[in-house]
C-alpha cells in the first residue's frame, strides 16, 4: 500500500475508533475499572499499614478502621501497642527495632554490636511471646565506610543475633531504603547489596524488606528484581513515587502489576501500606488496599 493511501485509511479507522470510544468512559489501558475485582487465583495478599503515616489517629482508632477496611496488621510498633492490636484481631507484621537503634545507627559499625545484640535478644523474646513474626533492622549510614566493609560488619553483628531468632522462630528483616531522596548516606540502598548480605549470613530467619517506593528511586526494574530475588524478600512496603503519597494514578508506579508479580512468586507474607495521605486518610487507605488486593 502506498504511504498516502495508508495514512488516509488509518485516519478513517482512527475516526471510527474515536466515535466508538466517545460512548465509553475513558480508561487507562490495563487499569481495572472501579469496583471490579483485582483478585487472582489463590488467597489474596495479606495487607498491613504503617502507623507512623497516620499520626492524627491513635493505634486503637487505626486498628478499628483498618480491620473494617480489610487489614490484618498495623506495623512498626513496639510491645506496648501489641495488646491493642490483638484486642482487635490484628497482628504487628513488622515489629519496631529496639532503642537506640535507628536508620543511621546500625549493624555496619562494630562499636554498635554490643548494644544491638542485647537489644535484639530482648525484642526477639518479646516478639516470640506475642506471636509477632518479624522485627525490623537497619544497616546504618556509610559515613565514609566502604560498602564491602559495611557488609562484612553487618554479617558479624547479625551472626550474634540470628541464633536467638532461629531458636524463637522470629525473622530479623533489614529494610532497603533510598539514599537519593529520603535517607542520604544509608548503606543498604540497593537490592544487590542486601541480597549479598543475606547470602553471607545464610540464615532462614534473615531477609530483606523490599520497599517498592525506595527501590523505584534507587534502581527501578522492580518486577524483574522481585522475581529474581524473591527468596530473600520477606516483606514489602508501598508508596507512590514521586512524593511518597497515594498509590493511585497520580504517580508513576502501576501497583496492580507489581502486586501480581509478588503473588506469582508464592509470597505468603505481608504487604505494608506506607504512603503519606494527601486526601481523606482512611479513604486513601481503603483505595490502596483495594489496589493491592490480588
Amino acid at each position: 500500500m502506498e504511504r498516502r493511501k495508508f495514512v488516509k485509511s488509518g485516519l478513517a479507522a482512527g475516526v471510527g475508533s474515536l466515535a466508538v470510544g466517545a460512548c465509553a468512559p475513558a480508561q487507562r489501558p490495563g487499569v481495572t475499572p472501579a469496583g471490579a475485582s483485582l483478585m487472582t487465583a489463590g488467597p489474596p495478599l495479606k495487607q498491613s499499614v504503617c502507623k507512623w503515616c497516620f499520626p492524627k489517629m491513635t493505634v486503637e482508632q487505626l486498628a478499628v478502621a483498618g480491620r473494617e477496611i480489610g487489614l490484618k496488621s498495623i506495623e512498626l510498633l513496639g510491645p506496648a501497642d501489641w495488646p491493642t492490636l490483638a484486642k482487635h484481631g490484628l497482628t504487628c507484621a513488622m515489629g519496631s527495632q529496639p532503642a537506640p537503634h535507628t536508620i543511621a545507627r546500625g549493624f555496619n559499625r562494630i562499636e554498635n554490636h554490643s548494644w544491638l545484640v542485647s537489644g535484639y535478644e530482648t525484642r526477639l523474646r518479646e516478639a516470640a511471646d506475642a506471636g509477632i513474626p518479624s522485627v525490623i533492622c537497619f544497616s546504618g549510614n556509610r559515613e565514609g565506610m566502604s560498602d564491602a566493609q559495611g557488609l562484612e560488619n553487618c554479617a558479624v553483628g547479625l551472626a550474634k543475633v540470628l541464633p536467638t531468632a532461629e531458636r524463637l522462630g522470629v525473622n530479623v528483616v533489614m529494610e532497603l531504603l533510598n539514599s537519593k531522596v529520603n535517607h542520604p548516606d544509608y548503606m543498604c540502598d540497593h537490592t544487590a547489596w542486601g541480597v549479598e548480605l543475606a547470602k553471607k549470613v545464610g540464615s532462614s530467619r534473615f531477609g530483606l524488606l523490599y520497599d517498592i517506593y525506595h527501590m523505584q528511586i534507587m534502581e527501578g526494574d522492580l518486577i524483574r528484581t522481585i522475581k529474581a530475588n524473591h527468596q530473600h524478600l520477606f516483606h514489602y512496603h508501598t508508596a507512590g513515587n514521586p512524593g511518597r503519597h497515594e498509590i493511585d494514578e497520580t504517580q508513576e508506579l502501576f501497583y496492580p502489576a507489581i502486586m501480581r508479580a509478588i503473588k506469582e512468586t508464592g509470597f505468603t507474607g505481608y504487604v505494608g501500606q506506607e504512603f503519606l495521605p494527601t486526601r481523606d486518610p482512611l479513604a486513601s487507605l481503603a483505595e490502596a488496599v483495594r489496589i493491592c488486593n490480588v
